[in-house]
């Protein structure tokens, strides 16, 4: 991925607004948690409600938009899920000035912010195909992920900082303004956008029509083991983060900076791997990269159930995210490339709507059993088996002979 490699101005825009939202995320990296336990006092099952049923709900409100999406412009709709999400995180400060906030509340912010987020990834990835030749999605990936970390390297240690000086809500109001003003880069972008055919945009969407995304990933013999491998695996790690920050944050006493900490230095290890990710590709080809990269990924999240308190704990934790992160650093964008190459262009937004809801319903459906072992078992029990079952997931990976088939049709199919 080499620096010079250019990808044009309209590119340029689309690079920057992402990159101002994901700073603005990980700037409030764990703030609704945060919240929930400092200011609302939740224990461990109202704190994993708040992301499995927010999340859930959210992925099933987005479940209509992804066949509705397809057929219409898509930076219009990038610029009004930007602006969405930026409304429904400012009632979140606006209600704790008021002394009014309550956890129903945050519950229905997760719930917009979740539909939104599902909306505008599905969105971005269709009109990313449209942007960019084919041999230039992994590129555009790889930079994506490689903002994805340096943001994660730099917001959680400030939003730790801002919310020690200035209270838990100031992280989301600095999330709410970086949709704002990446809904302001998207906008300036320009440019002409391929429009859909008049006859599909105009056509009522059909109930069959929410399903086709679906379809499309259960037929194809490579995207649906990636499909089921993406699920199980994103729904495990994020199913132990609450109680990590239950354990971290209440049990042991660390500080929210040092929590921040713990995950913003690792994220090196994504920034490196990201940088790895194209000539890995180019030298070893997707499939060896993908098993590989999968593979390593799920072998460090076992240890979080080891991290003690002081210094050593969160060397420990640290040590382990860098493995993780490394590792989903050269994973994702190959991985997201694929799934571009592999969905015909009328179909991306159903397509990576379904993908991005059914990670977010296992997600959210993984985190509530989490949320119930952890008040059974302890959050230190709960995150060793979340550690343990993650050890399998690279079983449910694309095999080689599915992999060079498929590498094959899409060869043709761009032929």
């Amino acid at each position: 991925m080499g620096s010079g490699h250019r990808l044009g101005r309209r590119f340029g825009w689309l690079w920057g607004a992402y990159g101002t939202s994901a700073l603005g995320t990980w700037l409030a990296f764990g703030a609704f948690p945060l919240i929930a336990i400092q200011v609302l006092h939740a224990g461990p099952a109202e704190v994993a409600a708040l992301s499995s049923v927010g999340t859930a709900v959210g992925a099933a409100v987005a479940v209509p938009l992804g066949p509705w999406v397809e057929f219409r412009p898509k930076r219009p709709v990038l610029i009004t899920m930007d602006l969405v999400r930026c409304a429904a995180l400012l009632t979140v400060p606006a209600a704790f000035a008021l002394g009014a906030l309550t956890f129903l509340q945050l519950l229905l912010v997760s719930v917009v912010v979740a539909a939104a987020d599902i909306t505008f990834r599905a969105a971005s990835g269709a009109y990313l195909k449209t942007l960019l030749s084919a041999e230039d999605l992994l590129v555009a990936n790889a930079r994506f992920e490689s903002t994805a970390w340096t943001t994660t390297i730099i917001g959680p240690p400030l939003g730790g900082a801002a919310i020690g000086l200035l209270g838990p809500v100031v992280t989301l109001v600095a999330d709410a303004v970086s949709y704002l003003l990446s809904a302001l880069g998207i906008r300036a972008m320009g440019g002409p956008e391929p429009l859909p055919e008049p006859r599909k945009a105009a056509r009522r969407m059909r109930a069959g029509d929410l399903l086709d995304g679906w379809r499309f990933i259960l037929t194809d013999a490579t995207l649906r083991p990636l499909f089921f491998h993406t699920a199980l695996f994103n729904g495990l790690v994020m199913a132990a983060e609450p109680l990590l920050a239950v354990l971290m944050l209440g049990r042991l006493g660390f500080a929210p900076w040092q929590y921040g900490l713990a995950f913003a230095a690792p994220a090196i290890g994504g920034l490196l791997g990201s940088r790895l990710a194209r000539p890995l590709t180019t030298r070893y080809g997707k499939h060896r990269v993908l098993v590989v990269a999968g593979a390593s990924r799920a072998v460090w999240p076992v240890g979080l159930a080891f991290v003690g308190p002081g210094t050593g704990g969160l060397l420990l934790a640290m040590g382990v995210e860098f493995g993780l992160i490394f590792g989903c650093g050269v994973f994702n964008p190959v991985s997201a490339t694929f799934r571009l190459e592999r969905t015909p262009a009328d179909r991306v937004t159903r397509t990576l709507s379904a993908w991005a809801v059914t990670t977010k319903a296992s997600t959210a459906l993984l985190t509530a059993l989490w949320g119930v072992l952890g008040t059974l078992l302890g959050p230190r029990t709960a995150i060793a088996l979340a550690g343990v079952l993650l050890l399998a997931t690279p079983l449910l990976l694309p095999r080689g002979a599915a992999q060079e088939r498929s590498e094959a049709d899409s060869a043709e199919s761009r032929a």
